[in-house]
């Protein structure tokens, strides 16, 4: 519905236009399970059943474990621009065991999923978190954590850049979104110290 024009054109020619939604779903779940319906587009009912399965089991083992207690900022837009409370990206930090610092930012009234914040809410709510996480979608990949203290010095004071707990979530991550699940086992594995090498879609900063 971003460009109506578009779509009354191909009608206006005979092309049958389904209208994808699942941008609008607030769950990482109900996203992925968008899928289904391609499946019976397509005629691949079971495999795409199959698919959605497989994301489900990849992530069934948190429901198992106990929330870390561990706080996750995620961000992007030279800090200004953060994630609602009730994002589907939210969601997945809390699946992935984490408390998403920036949870009481609600709907402001629009359909947008971020929310432009001034740089003191940033500070006051991010500069203790254990995890950052910046989304590189719209300024491009930061590798190191000069180029993030370079967006702002304040961030030097930050707990989780003096840490070294600060993730880059790479470009391809929107091109990807039947793997949501992945990106909630990232979440996990930064609250959890894994290793470097079982990250999917986050990159470490040094």
């Amino acid at each position: 519905y971003h460009t109506p024009e578009v779509k009354e054109q191909l009608e206006k020619f005979g092309v049958p236009v389904l209208v994808e939604r699942s941008s609008y779903e607030s769950g990482p779940l109900a996203r992925m399970e968008w899928v289904k319906l391609y499946g019976v587009l397509l005629g691949k009912t079971d495999e795409a059943e199959q698919v959605f399965d497989d994301a489900v089991q990849r992530i069934a083992p948190l429901e198992n474990e106990s929330a870390t207690g561990k706080t996750v900022a995620f961000f992007s837009n030279n800090l200004a621009t953060v994630r609602k409370g009730g994002d589907y990206v939210a969601k997945m930090i809390e699946m992935a065991g984490g408390d998403y610092v920036f949870s009481d930012l609600t709907d402001s009234g629009n359909n947008l999923a971020t929310v432009n914040i001034s740089l003191e809410d940033f500070y006051a709510g991010a500069k203790d978190a254990d995890v950052l996480i910046y989304n590189s979608i719209i300024d491009g990949e930061l590798h190191t954590l000069d180029e993030l203290v370079a967006l702002d010095p304040l961030m030097a004071d930050f707990k989780a850049v003096k840490s070294g707990n600060v993730w880059c979530l790479t470009k391809n991550f929107y091109q990807e979104s039947l793997e949501l699940s992945d990106l909630i086992l990232d979440v996990n594995h930064a609250l959890n110290d894994a290793p470097d090498t079982a990250f999917h879609f986050l990159t470490r900063m040094k």
